[in-house]
């Protein structure tokens, strides 16, 4: 396996910035979707960083995989367990019972998963220096 975990976290950072900007056009779904996707990103990063392979979108999962190698603060996992919520019903209409997407996330749920990404993905980044 190629390490390009340098790759990786400048991707999750990348998309934490796109999600903030799309919480000024007003896209909330898309934000939130994004910090999952950053947050998911980032602790992959550190998989490929260590060489150990990361499988699943779950953060939460990826997560407590990530805590058999390092101590980690448990909240991430509760950060983690949100953002992986955004995962799927940010995108499909199916995922509710109705309305689309767009019509369900508020500003005050996107920045609270921006902020939750933005934890995840700077812990992530200290500990790639580290490493």
């Amino acid at each position: 396996m190629v390490e390009r975990s340098l790759d990786w976290l400048k991707q999750a950072k990348r998309d934490l910035e796109n999600a903030e900007y799309e919480i000024k056009g007003g896209f909330f779904e898309c934000a939130c979707f994004l910090a999952q996707q950053a947050s998911e990103k980032a602790v992959k990063a550190v998989f490929q960083k260590i060489g150990v392979e990361a499988f699943g979108h779950s953060v939460a999962s990826l997560i407590k995989k990530l805590s058999e190698h390092f101590n980690l603060d448990p909240e991430l996992i509760r950060f983690a367990k949100e953002l992986d919520k955004a995962y799927i019903p940010t995108r499909y209409p199916n995922a509710h019972p109705e309305g689309a997407p767009y019509e369900l996330y508020t500003r005050e749920e996107a920045e609270r998963l921006v902020e939750y990404g933005k934890k995840i993905v700077g812990f992530c980044e200290v500990l790639l220096s580290k490493i």
